[in-house]
């Protein structure tokens, strides 16, 4: 059986030595390997294939066979690390909390624990015809939110 272990010890330097990292790594019973990958600038798809390369000649399908996957986190997928969270400060995501509720707003900020995001709202003001715009921040604790997802806009 191949190991997770077995997978990341093939990959760790070269990753550590490109600054990008694993978000998710994964192997079946059926030995169905999928990695996939994040970093701060992006990565090329030619780069998902040295790393298949590197898994690849690096396993022995004499002894086990397998199936192999390398990609990169794509947009739809939630954010699942705190890096993820840091490397996209300043987008709009949906934030789904443990108790269902919904949120939009924009990510200002995001440590190991947990982030911040800005919602807008417009609210009505006492003595006031108009509704006005309000910005307030939620803060969060990654505990505290079931799923996070970057909302992807065209503008």
């Amino acid at each position: 059986m191949i190991t997770i272990q077995q997978v990341e010890s093939l990959i760790l330097d070269k990753l550590e030595a490109d600054d990008v990292f694993v978000v998710n790594l994964s192997i079946s019973p059926s030995n169905a390997i999928s990695v996939s990958l994040d970093s701060e600038k992006g990565i090329p798809v030619s780069y998902c294939i040295d790393i298949s390369r590197l898994i690849e000649h690096n396993l022995d399908r004499e002894e086990e066979d397998f199936s192999l996957e390398v990609s990169t986190a794509g947009l739809s997928e939630p954010l699942k690390l705190p890096r993820q969270y840091m490397k996209n400060i300043g987008r709009n995501i949906d934030v789904i909390t443990i108790e269902d509720k919904k949120l939009t707003g924009k990510l200002i900020e995001a440590d190991e624990t947990g982030f911040t995001i800005e919602i807008e709202e417009k609210v009505k003001l006492e003595g006031k015809k108009k509704k006005e715009l309000r910005i307030t921040p939620h803060m969060f604790k990654f505990e505290d939110v079931k799923s996070v997802k970057i909302v992807v806009s065209f503008k």
